[in-house]
């Protein structure tokens, strides 16, 4: 069948809305509006769909669940990108693990010290997706001559780029399917062994009002491995329970992720962001009471 004849999942089952129904959110969902589907097929990893939404515009989807949107996206891609990278005195090499959509990628090469950025997303269906409906999401960024595509598991570049990187970002779907083993200590203690001395990670970090339990481990076995550990966040409306965060770790025990290096204007190449100042850098690790004590060190 052709994506324009193809449903999405949808409330009620006649292709006008999009609901996405999660086991990692029961008993809820978000639903939009579906104007266009652009394109519904399965690659090797997982479900991809596109498609255009009445107040979202184009909306990227992967085993149902909702990736980006050009309307909100810029609330996770500037935070996950500037809350790591304005903690670091000097990102030259980058690497972005997932992040197939390339918003990431967009938002490492405002820092004018970037010298290297490579992204290693193992489902290519997602980068040639992304580039033919959502181009202004990467705004060129994959053809940048200081960004490197690989095409396969992030795992496995990593371990053979040991003590290379001062930032890594992993820029991950969630806790099932492909991404499960990106939540795991493992993969934490190689992202550590990928990174310089004083290097500095972050990755998506789930939903406090869905999934503090899961969070509480993480920060806990990160504890384990770095010195310096925190969990901020962002308000993205299509994202579950409007919320998702962050988890960061830095291999320098001087490291303060609650406080941005330095102003944000004088470390980019052009001060064009939608969501992130210095202000918000600030607020993204002030959490609410009970998950300020749900998740504080032991």
């Amino acid at each position: 069948m052709s994506a324009a004849g193809k449903k999405l999942t949808c409330i009620p089952n006649d292709g006008t809305w999009f609901s996405e129904l999660g086991e990692l959110w029961p008993g809820q969902a978000m639903s939009l509006e579906v104007e266009s589907v652009l394109f519904d097929e399965n690659s090797k990893f997982q479900h991809v769909q596109v498609f255009k939404s009445k107040n979202y515009g184009t909306v990227l989807v992967l085993d149902g669940v909702i990736q980006i949107t050009e309307r909100d996206e810029h609330a996770y891609q500037e935070m996950i990108t500037h809350l790591p990278m304005n903690s670091h005195p000097d990102p030259k090499k980058v690497l972005v693990v997932g992040g197939g959509d390339g918003g990431v990628l967009r938002e490492v090469l405002r820092y004018n010290s970037v010298e290297e950025l490579v992204i290693c997303e193992i489902d290519e269906m997602v980068i040639d997706v992304s580039k033919k409906y959502l181009p202004d999401i990467s705004q060129g960024a994959f053809d940048d001559p200081k960004v490197t595509v690989f095409c396969g598991d992030g795992a496995e570049y990593m371990r053979k780029h040991q003590d290379h990187f001062d930032v890594i970002i992993t820029d991950s779907s969630d806790p099932i399917g492909p991404a499960a083993t990106l939540f795991e200590k493992n993969y934490y203690s190689l992202m550590r062994s990928a990174l310089k001395e004083d290097g500095i990670l972050a990755t998506q970090g789930e939903c406090m009002w869905l999934h503090l339990d899961l969070i509480k481990g993480m920060l806990d076995f990160c504890r384990e491995l770095f010195p310096q550990v925190a969990y901020g966040y962002t308000c993205i409306p299509t994202y579950p329970s409007g919320q998702i965060g962050f988890v960061l770790c830095s291999k320098n025990a001087s490291t303060t992720f609650e406080t941005p290096l330095m102003p944000i204007a004088s470390r980019i190449k052009e001060c064009s962001l939608k969501y992130y100042n210095e202000g918000i850098h600030k607020a993204a690790f002030v959490l609410p009471e009970f998950a300020r004590k749900k998740l504080e060190a032991n």
